[in-house]
């Protein structure tokens, strides 16, 4: 396959965002990018950049940057057969465990803070497994890719760092609450950054505790941009418009709805806020005669974005297939309200069950290949 050049190449950049089992919907953009490919084998991506679940995805598909065909493929098989178990343990001890440990705190009968909601091991068990992080380098080396970043927050510092791995050539950056930050990625960094707030525990990284990557990232499209990505394919895992059957109600709203709200402002907001500072930067840019723009010493360049978000509302998928969860989580939802309409927002970050998946790999698929000419014109800008 043909090799990613250094920094004179144009570079396309790819950012998966976070979600949970939303993140699915990532796996049917890219079976349909693969397919729009000529040559499906080349990665078309020299730039990857993740967070939270979409950390894993980004991470999958740098370890096999050498071929991205048989990335999408491994993607494809991993997502296409998804099950609780593989994700967070729900057993009735595990579950049981868990769920005492916060019983007893909230009752005073220990002193003991409980670290999360669920025992997400049997992810870093599986991502251990299946992904030799050593190939990364590999790949970079040998010009399959550029640089990949997996961001995570900071629990102690409150700043968002993106852990990157590239070429010597990519220099760390430091902002107002993030900074880039160059390191081997490994297990740990996407465990850390697909760490749902309560959900799932904090994991520790040199000295400081970090959660979540979408956490306080109120610049998602940075990292991209820092790391030299000149046209930027987003994958979204919520839609940009809100859905109005859902605005009027007149029952006090519980504490899944509340929760589900909360996670869709972390993980929905501040994307699209970037995405339009970036198309607002890219008018004034527009506006200016390249002559100007050189003597004006910004730095600035244009940067051409394009975002892929699904064309349903999610959890209205999600509510099809609640069923699909063990009795043991469907009882913990039960509790507080997930395992109906209202609460399904929730509920869908937690349904990593292979209905639901393959239903929003089918999704991806379809809204990329209704955008086709939008997606070709992306894949070719490089060309």
């Amino acid at each position: 396959m043909a090799a990613v050049e250094g920094a004179t190449k144009s570079k396309a950049g790819l950012i998966l965002t976070g979600g949970g089992a939303r993140a699915a919907y990532q796996i049917g953009v890219l079976k349909a990018v693969r397919e729009l490919l000529p040559m499906p084998e080349e990665n078309p991506f020299s730039i990857l950049c993740g967070t939270s679940a979409g950390a894993i995805n980004a991470a999958t598909l740098a370890v096999y940057a050498d071929n991205f065909d048989a990335a999408v493929s491994n993607l494809l098989e991993v997502w296409e057969n998804m099950h609780v178990r593989f994700v967070y343990r729900s057993d009735p001890l595990g579950v049981l465990k868990t769920g005492a440990r916060w019983m007893g705190a909230m009752m005073l009968l220990s002193r003991s803070s409980p670290f999360s909601l669920l025992d997400n091991a049997p992810l870093g068990e599986m991502l251990a497994r299946n992904l030799d992080f050593g190939r990364i380098q590999q790949n970079i080396d040998d010009g399959c890719l550029y640089a990949v970043s997996i961001t995570c927050s900071g629990y102690s510092s409150g700043q968002s760092v993106s852990f990157y791995q590239g070429g010597p050539d990519v220099v760390a950056w430091e902002r107002s609450q993030r900074i880039g930050c160059a390191m081997p990625l490994r297990v740990e960094h996407l465990m850390a950054s697909s760490a749902l707030p309560f959900i799932f525990p904090a994991v520790r990284l040199n000295r400081e505790f970090f959660g979540d990557g979408t956490m306080r990232q109120i610049a998602p499209i940075s990292p991209a941009l820092h790391l030299g990505a000149d046209r930027i394919l987003i994958i979204g895992t919520g839609r940009q418009v809100s859905d109005p059957a859902r605005v009027r109600t007149q029952s006090y709203p519980t504490l899944a709805q509340i929760a589900g709200h909360a996670l869709n402002s972390i993980f929905l907001d501040s994307l699209y806020v970037d995405i339009e500072r970036v198309e607002r930067i890219n008018r004034t840019i527009g506006m200016m005669s390249s002559e100007k723009l050189e003597q004006s010493g910004t730095g600035l360049r244009p940067v051409k974005v394009l975002v892929i978000s699904p064309s349903q509302p999610i959890e209205r998928v999600a509510t099809r297939f609640l069923r699909d969860l063990p009795w043991t989580i469907r009882f913990l939802l039960r509790g507080i309200g997930a395992m109906n309409r209202n609460g399904s927002n929730l509920a869908s970050y937690l349904l990593f069950e292979r209905g639901f998946c393959s239903a929003l790999i089918d999704m991806g698929y379809r809204d990329t290949m209704a955008r086709r000419t939008e997606v070709l014109e992306f894949l070719q800008a490089g060309h």
